[in-house]
């Protein structure tokens, strides 16, 4: 059984625990989305209680916020070669819970996206994970969620977090994110795709299993 940072329930105390699906109408009616409710937006993440596998990105960008669909986009499609699963598994809630650190596209800045809100994850993470009684892999993606998660075990760079990936496994796994952007970063660091990659894809194998 996955442990997480701030502990687990016991099974007598999971049967308190908050419905999935009132917790997505509590995110929906909770005044700091209120401005994402106003525009039509509704909150990008998928989970359920048999998920297997959590992976936790950055935010959904714009056409994910749009689609309503987590990693619809350049980057999901290499995220799934990674893992070396298909659309189909991928968007089983079964086998992965897609927990992004703001489940609402944060807009557009100077450069890029905006972060995700550092006040989200706090306050909504913990009641769905407490709910997933069955999970095996964290993975997580990218600076923001590496940070919030593995706390002082992360290194000063998400270079150095990655490449530190061997303390982590078999419970967490440290990736860099999946986006074309980052192929000059690839390039740089070729242990990643020798190394990390293929102990990515036996891991989520071993989970999985033939399902």
């Amino acid at each position: 059984m996955f442990d997480w940072p701030a502990g687990r329930v016991d099974e007598a105390q999971e049967a308190l625990l908050v419905d999935l699906n009132q917790i997505r109408d509590e995110i929906i009616a909770h005044s700091t989305n209120s401005w994402a409710t106003s525009l039509g937006y509704l909150p990008v993440y998928a989970a359920a209680s048999a998920s297997r596998i959590v992976i936790v990105g950055q935010a959904p960008g714009a056409k994910a916020q749009r689609s309503g669909i987590p990693w619809s986009d350049a980057s999901g499609a290499a995220l799934r070669t990674w893992l070396g699963v298909s659309d189909r598994q991928f968007y089983d809630p079964d086998r992965f819970a897609l927990l992004p650190m703001d489940f609402y596209y944060p807009g557009k800045g100077t450069h890029g996206d905006l972060p995700p809100r550092k006040a989200f994850a706090p306050l909504w993470h913990p009641g769905i994970l407490e709910q997933l009684t069955n999970v095996s892999l964290m993975i997580l993606v990218g600076t923001y969620a590496q940070k919030y998660y593995l706390r002082a075990e992360a290194g000063p760079t998400l270079t150095a977090t990655v490449r530190n990936y061997r303390q982590f496994v078999p419970s967490r796994l440290p990736l860099v994110h999946p986006s074309p952007l980052n192929f000059r970063w690839q390039k740089q660091n070729p242990w990643f795709a020798a190394e990390v990659l293929p102990l990515l894809r036996d891991l989520v194998a071993d989970i999985l299993g033939s399902g």
